[in-house]
């Protein structure tokens, strides 16, 4: 039987409730709907937000009815859905209808699977809704975090814009350029707006598609800006400009270097905004964007401020921390040695890398017997209070150096002031700021004798020694190391004496060595080399040091070993009797006329040996020895085996005796006791004239 002429069923009550909603959903849904046959065309869509009437979409493939940026990666993911039923929500592109008019815009489209009672595929539903102004508040908000993240981690200026440049672009624009007031650069504080036009700004950092500052020489340049420009307009009335950008834009005429910029770009829209602070003014930061961007708009402005806030605040505070660095190193460079006096046995040379703190030294203290005290060292942190803390141990080191120790003996003493000034920074009153600052550092202490040929060592922390032998062969030395400065560790202080070749090279470094393989030439292959000057080698170290080596500063001292010329010493060993006073002063006065040293030295010098050697034979014990050394003074030696020290008295009226050394106290500049395991050594130093220039 035929179903032909049968009646069609009536519509049920709930076909006729779908139909409703169906109906309703697609008439007056502020979301775009679109339904989607399985070859992905649209067969049915709402009215869009464009106003386009939606039979232009009928008919049309979904990726050609959109304007997408990547119409097959959005053809991929339909595909996808389609053939998995897995659906996709918020996923965001940027397009627009192509019967639309105006700009790309955000598109959130989230899809899934049309299948029938049976599980057929049908097709598929597509919702699409206009996200644009929300992706542009998120993406400000994500450009203004980055910007928190990146500046303000250095109290580098140069640092800070390059923080400021890396976090804009190009989620925010797609050029960035940010230029400093040159004196803020420099420390200075910075100048009250409106800023002038003679003031020159210098561009810190610029980075953006189709420019590298870096690579074209514009990163360090110096302008004046123009006036009659949104540059000078924003400095001058510390307001920000956005502006449309295009050849005929008035004011690009004056400032060429821009409009080279922008026309290489292809930038279309700026916006400028100045770093200010309390009102003054410290740069100034300009953002483009170029070419098919969207060009700026007020809404950017509220977060280009923030931004900028944030970038002037740290720019002011690595100025703060700049000036307060020269000055720190300003003063440490006046508490180091303003000039080598020389040693007649030893030449030496230095060289100060400069850095973060201002507590790195290096010092050559003469000694008696023609020896000197080589040192370097290191207060660690940065600061006015680290160089004057540097200058207070340099002050100590001088002072011990006079009292003959071995060199152990001197860190000893140093570390026990080290502790007093610990103790002193502890009791500081609980607002002062150094209070939990605490103190460390490190030193080498280094005795070298030219008539021994040896140099006695002594180390406290992580400074390094090295020697290189006259052949140019490097070596580095091996020092016990004792326990850092200011670090309360009583453990005591070791020494290690090596035998020296003339001509060998000493190296001493306030810092730890860089590994091998780190510069193009290791510490050793630096320094070796024979025959060169002492400041080549240390100009060497410095250029094959990597630059982000020793950030916080070193010291380097280099020392080649002599020895007292023949003609510039004399030495006798003289028998341990009551003769010994008046041979003494024969050899002497026969010595001191070969140097043509003047009359009245002669007579003060044999004074001077007549006591000593007098002393030596009451008081002392064999063998007995005379030296005399004739460098910048006279020194006059007087060894005898004995470890009993001599004291100064003065003698009273009565008294037949005590006058000696009081007599030889008067007569030298300076004089002392030395100490050693065969005895000791009484000395003088005599300041002489200039008669002894010829020699």
């Amino acid at each position: 039987m035929s179903d032909a002429g049968a009646p069609v069923p009536e519509p049920t009550g709930a076909d006729i409730m779908g139909a409703a909603i169906l109906h309703t959903l697609f008439a007056q849904s502020a979301v775009g709907l679109h339904v989607l046959d399985t070859r992905l065309r649209v067969v049915r869509a709402n009215l869009l937000p464009d106003d386009v009437p939606a039979e232009r979409l009928a008919g049309r493939y979904f990726t050609d009815a959109y304007r997408l940026e990547r119409p097959h990666e959005a053809e991929r993911v339909l595909r996808g859905v389609l053939d998995s039923g897995a659906a996709v929500r918020g996923l965001v592109v940027r397009g627009r209808l192509v019967d639309g008019a105006g700009p790309d815009r955000s598109l959130k489209v989230s899809v899934n699977r049309l299948d029938d009672t049976q599980g057929r595929t049908l097709g598929l539903l597509a919702t699409v809704v206009d996200v644009d102004e929300q992706e542009k508040a998120r993406t400000r908000s994500a450009c203004l975090a980055a910007v928190r993240t990146r500046v303000g981690r250095s109290l580098d200026v140069a640092a800070t814009c390059e923080g400021l440049v890396a976090a804009v672009v190009p989620v925010f624009a797609d050029l960035a350029v940010v230029e400093v007031v040159d004196e803020v650069l420099r420390g200075s504080d910075p100048p009250p707006g409106p800023l002038g036009h003679d003031v020159p700004l210098r561009r810190v950092a610029l980075r953006g598609h189709g420019a590298d500052g870096h690579r074209d020489g514009l990163v360090g340049e110096m302008r004046r800006l123009p006036a009659r420009t949104p540059y000078a307009l924003a400095v001058s009335d510390l307001r920000p400009r956005m502006v449309r950008l295009g050849p005929r834009t008035p004011w690009l005429g004056t400032t060429p270097e821009s409009a080279r910029l922008i026309e290489a770009t292809g930038a279309h829209s700026m916006i400028v905004v100045p770093l200010k602070l309390h009102g003054a003014v410290l740069g100034l930061v300009s953002l483009y964007r170029c070419r098919d961007s969207e060009p700026f708009e007020e809404n950017d402005l509220p977060m280009t401020l923030t931004a900028a806030a944030h970038v002037a605040l740290s720019i002011d505070n690595a100025r703060q921390y700049e000036r307060d660095h020269v000055i720190a190193s300003t003063v440490q460079r006046r508490l180091l040695p303003q000039r080598d006096d020389g040693n007649v046995a030893l030449e030496t040379a230095h060289f100060l890398l400069p850095g973060r703190n201002s507590g790195s030294w290096f010092d050559t203290i003469g000694l008696s017997g023609a020896r000197t005290a080589l040192i370097v060292g290191a207060v660690d942190g940065p600061g006015l209070q680290t160089a004057i803390t540097m200058g207070q141990l340099r002050t100590a080191l001088h002072a011990l150096a006079g009292l003959d120790l071995e060199p152990d003996e001197v860190l000893a003493r140093l570390a026990d002031t080290t502790e007093r000034l610990a103790r002193e920074r502890e009791a500081l009153p609980p607002a002062d700021r150094l209070l939990g600052q605490s103190l460390t550092g490190t030193c080498m202490y280094a005795v070298h004798d030219p008539f021994a040929g040896t140099c006695t060592i002594a180390r406290a922390g992580n400074a390094t020694a090295g020697l290189i032998a006259p052949d140019g062969t490097t070596a580095a030395l091996d020092v016990p190391e004792g326990p850092r400065l200011f670090s309360g560790d009583s453990a005591p202080f070791a020494t290690a004496t090596f035998a020296l070749d003339e001509g060998s090279v000493l190296a001493f470094f306030s810092g730890t060595p860089i590994p091998a393989g780190r510069q193009p030439a290791g510490p050793r292959e630096a320094l070796a080399g024979p025959g060169r000057s002492l400041q080549d080698l240390c100009d060497n170290v410095v250029y094959n040091l990597p630059a982000d080596a020793h950030p916080e500063g070193a010291a380097l001292l280099l020392a080649r070993t002599g020895v007292v010329p023949p003609d510039r010493f004399s030495t006798w060993d003289l028998p341990s009797d009551l003769t010994s006073p008046g041979v003494a002063r024969a050899l002497m006065r026969d010595r001191l006329d070969s140097w043509h040293l003047d009359e009245e030295t002669i007579e003060a010098t044999e004074l001077i040996v007549s006591e000593l050697v007098t002393n030596a034979v009451r008081h002392g014990a064999p063998p007995l020895r005379l030296r005399l050394i004739l460098d910048r003074t006279l020194t006059c030696e007087v060894h005898d085996g004995s470890p009993v020290s001599p004291h100064l008295r003065h003698a009273r009226t009565a008294d037949e005796g005590g006058r000696g050394l009081f007599i030889v106290s008067q007569l030298a500049a300076h004089w002392g006791t030395r100490y050693g395991a065969g005895g000791k050594t009484l000395w003088t130093e005599q300041e002489i004239g200039s008669a002894t220039d010829d020699h």
